[in-house]
């Protein structure tokens, strides 16, 4: 927006402070220890984020992968 609080032009078109929000897709995968890896290479394959790693509720040793991906409309 301009300092009047109106939209802009910008080469003969009009342009919007209004940004699109992304939408997320969320998942959560155990990470097995022998195969951490490629559960995160098979993951990433398929346009998953890895976001964080964190022990498991029940079992600390355990590890729970988080991930995110941008949802398909």
């Amino acid at each position: 927006m301009s300092s009047t609080g109106r939209a802009g032009r910008v080469a003969g078109r009009h342009y919007s402070r209004r940004m699109a929000t992304t939408k997320w897709e969320y998942a959560t995968v155990p990470l097995l220890v022998h195969a951490t890896k490629q559960i995160l290479d098979t993951w990433g394959e398929d346009g998953w984020e890895l976001v964080q790693v964190v022990p498991g509720a029940n079992n600390p040793e355990q590890l729970v992968a988080y991930f995110k991906r941008e949802k398909t409309a």
